[in-house]
């Protein structure tokens, strides 16, 4: 286990240096040095970093949660949902015609429009920040694109999750579906109309203290998440969405970065032990067309932003090559699918997908753009409210 994070800290420093985002490079440490690999195996069984990785993911998803106010939505107003929308039906549905024209099944093809359709929310705020771009007007349709994103991978995932419990009826689907929208029906209320008493129970002057109870909430509700058929990785977001609006909610955000990051390493690094570099070769013509096929979506949604935002050319290239990176999401719809047992080429094409448009994305990022006049340095709320009097700020 100590190897694992120092191999990560080190490929990670290493590609820092280089200017790649963490993600793949953490993937690649456990391709490296797993068990499918010749030399050195910190690993023999992934299976061993199990509890290490599911830990991971909660906390990724619960700090994703923090992060998130239902209040955005209505800041962004109407013009936030109808670029979020547009981004949403060109790259999910092209990427479930992308799963159907594969051949590999239909949960498979639904997993895919899932994997092709959703932005890495944590490479995307990562490219923002390394360009200097976070206070940029193109920030405005870029920010509001990942919190519609948010919203619908709950949605889907709920949706998801009984199609890939093998429900053998029409009749047990929807019952399945039932109890896990019902389920998630109730911690929406609860994040909507709870948060004074969850304020309450959390309001603790003690940091221990406080970070005991709110990883034991998120994780608690992560376990009874998946009784009801909704993601384990949903309920921590869920949790995250009650707190993060509490008094006590920048604390919590302050105190469970160091574990997102730190356990978040383990779960990438646990999803390259189960890859099988043999498995790529087998994979590489789709991986190369799902690529292509995501490069195309995101130049039209990027361009329908734009126009939405009253952009210019410039702008529909920074939102469409922001946009660009996959990441969290499309490995966590990796792992349900290896615990459905659907096709095995599933795991090695997310792994190779994921591989190319994490150090994809943040290149091309910051390449595209250089190709137009600079824009001029603004400051404004990233999800469209308007600036600030700079006569207040004197």
């Amino acid at each position: 286990m100590g190897g694992a994070f120092l191999a990560a800290a080190v490929l990670a420093r290493l590609g820092g240096r280089i200017g790649l985002p963490t993600i793949p490079l953490f993937i690649l440490a456990g391709i490296l040095l797993g068990p499918h690999t010749p030399g050195i195996v910190l690993v023999s069984d992934p299976h061993d970093m199990e509890m290490l990785s599911a830990l991971g993911l909660v906390l990724l998803l619960f700090y994703l949660g923090l992060e998130f106010h239902l209040d955005d939505l209505k800041a962004g107003g109407r013009r936030m949902a109808l670029a979020g929308g547009t981004y949403l039906a060109l790259n999910v549905g092209a990427g479930l015609g992308f799963g159907f024209a594969l051949g590999w099944g239909t949960s498979e093809a639904l997993v895919l429009a899932g994997v092709l359709g959703i932005s890495s929310s944590a490479i995307v705020t990562k490219v923002l920040v390394d360009t200097g771009r976070l206070g940029s007007p193109e920030a405005k349709p870029i920010l509001g694109i990942i919190v519609v994103e948010d919203v619908f991978l709950a949605l889907y995932l709920a949706a998801l999750q009984p199609v890939l419990s093998g429900a053998d009826s029409l009749g047990a689907a929807v019952l399945d579906g039932g109890k896990a929208f019902g389920f998630l029906l109730l911690l929406a209320l609860a994040a909507r109309f709870g948060t004074r008493v969850v304020g309450r129970l959390f309001a603790v002057e003690d940091d221990e203290l406080l970070v005991i109870s709110f990883l034991g909430a998120a994780v608690f509700v992560a376990g009874v998440s998946e009784w009801f058929g909704v993601a384990d990785a949903i309920g921590a977001f869920m949790v995250g969405l009650m707190l993060g609006s509490t008094a006590s909610g920048e604390r919590i955000r302050k105190l469970v970065h160091p574990l997102r990051d730190a356990f978040g390493a383990m779960f990438f690094f646990a999803f390259g032990l189960s890859i099988d570099p043999g498995d790529l070769p087998v994979v590489v013509w789709p991986v190369l067309a799902a690529v292509a096929v995501t490069l195309g979506m995101n130049v039209l949604a990027g361009v329908g932003a734009a126009r939405v935002y009253g952009f210019g050319a410039r702008g529909a290239s920074v939102i469409s090559t922001t946009l660009l990176a996959r990441g969290e999401f499309a490995l966590i719809l990796a792992t349900m699918a290896a615990g459905a047992g659907l096709d095995a080429r599933l795991s090695p094409f997310i792994a190779g997908y994921v591989l190319v448009l994490a150090v994809l994305g943040p290149v091309v990022a910051g390449w595209v753009p250089g190709f137009f006049a600079p824009a001029a340095p603004t400051r404004s709320h990233p999800l469209g409210a308007s600036p600030p009097d700079p006569r207040l700020s004197r």
